[in-house]
């Protein structure tokens, strides 16, 4: 498996949108993740989000992603409608041994950030080759 596909921390979210009602928290970094070819993508919705702010690290097949969002209404200012979510956001990925997390690559166009994962050479299926021919026979002396 590629990547865990249960994520307690949503589960949480959706026993708190019931309990407190749906405006509780929005679902922050909302994510597509699936495989083309020798690759793994992920596709993360962060629109207005400072690409400087965000940070991604690798730990033990463990990837985190951390992205800030700032207010865009200067100090001071009376705020009217405020339905943006502001502040920090995180998101955690259990990667599989499959995926070669040293050659991630990351890009962020348009308000969604992209990584791409390859998938790890000793992962991918491989033809062995079947010697044959003359003298293939060995002779036990006995």
């Amino acid at each position: 498996m590629m990547l865990m596909r249960t994520d307690p921390f949503r589960e949480l979210d959706r026993l708190a949108q019931q309990v407190l009602g749906a405006n509780a928290r929005p679902a922050a970094m909302p994510m597509d993740a699936y495989r083309s070819g020798d690759d793994f993508l992920v596709h993360f919705d962060l629109p207005g989000i400072d690409p400087e702010s965000i940070e991604l690290d690798v730990e033990r097949n463990v990837l985190n992603v951390r992205a800030e969002r700032r207010a865009v209404a200067p100090e001071g200012a009376e705020m009217l409608v405020a339905e943006r979510p502001t502040g920090t956001f995180t998101r955690q990925l259990f990667l599989g041994e499959t995926l070669d997390t040293e050659r991630i690559d990351a890009s962020y166009d348009s308000g969604v950030l992209t990584l791409r994962i390859p998938v790890a050479e000793q992962a991918k299926p491989r033809r062995i080759q079947i010697s044959g021919g003359g003298g293939g026979r060995k002779q036990l002396n006995g």
